[in-house]
């Protein structure tokens, strides 16, 4: 019977896949962004409000 607490042969992570190993860790509130995302953000925020409060508030009052 194999022993399953062996670590793996390789110590391969899936979050290495695709990134630059080498480059200066950035989170994503130090990323830059323009004032279009900030709008594009704003649009998606209020959208989201209405389907959220606005669809049940109006079918309460059909």
């Amino acid at each position: 019977m194999a022993d399953d607490t062996e670590p793996p042969v390789q110590a391969d992570s899936g979050a290495d896949v695709g990134h630059d190993l080498n480059a200066e860790r950035t989170t994503a509130p130090m990323s830059e962004y323009s004032s279009r995302d900030v709008l594009i953000g704003g649009a998606v925020a209020v959208i989201g409000a209405v389907i959220a409060f606005g669809i049940p508030l109006a079918s309460v009052g059909v």
